[in-house]
C-alpha cells in the first residue's frame, strides 16, 4: 500500500486561475489543469529562483518529488504555448500558508497569515472582501500546518 501523499505547501494562492490564447474561443480549446502545487514549483523555481533542494524544503516536499512536479508543470506550460491551449489552476493536495484578501470597493490586495481574520480593508475599511484561499476551498484547513 503506497504511502499518504503530504499536503504540499503553497505560499499564496494564485491572483489568476484561468489563461487562453487571445481571439480564440473558449469552446474551441482544450484545457490543461496546472494543480496548485504544480504553480507553486512554477513559481519558486522559475520565477522566485530558489534551487530544487531550497524550494522542495519550502513545499515540504522531498527534493526528488519537487523534480518530478517541477517537470510535470513545466511539461504542461509548454504544452499551452506550443499548441494554444487553455490552462485552469485548481486541485492538488496542498494547504496554503499565507492568504491574499482582495477589496471588492478599492480594489486594494494584501498578503495576510492564513491564520489571521481580517474583518474590514485596512485602507478603506470596506467589508466588502474576497478571501483568495476561499476560492479554492482552503482557510480553516489550512491554520494548523506548521
Amino acid at each position: 500500500m503506497p504511502r499518504p501523499e503530504n499536503k504540499r505547501i503553497v505560499h499564496v494562492p494564485p491572483l489568476f486561475t484561468e489563461f487562453k490564447p487571445l481571439g480564440v474561443s473558449d469552446k474551441s480549446l482544450e484545457n490543461l489543469i496546472v494543480s496548485l502545487d504544480e504553480y507553486e514549483a512554477i513559481r519558486l523555481a522559475d520565477y522566485v529562483g530558489l534551487s530544487h533542494e531550497v524550494a522542495a524544503e519550502e513545499m515540504n516536499i522531498s527534493r526528488s518529488t519537487f523534480s518530478r512536479l517541477i517537470e510535470r508543470a513545466r511539461k504542461k506550460m509548454a504544452d499551452f504555448l506550443v499548441q494554444g491551449r487553455a490552462i485552469s489552476i485548481d486541485g492538488g493536495s496542498v494547504h496554503f500558508k499565507n492568504n491574499i484578501i482582495k477589496c471588492e470597493s478599492c480594489g486594494n490586495m494584501f498578503v495576510i497569515k492564513i491564520e489571521q481574520d481580517i474583518p474590514e480593508c485596512p485602507k478603506c475599511h470596506s467589508t466588502h472582501l474576497t478571501n483568495m484561499a476561499g476560492r479554492f476551498g482552503h482557510g480553516k484547513c489550512c491554520i494548523d500546518i506548521k
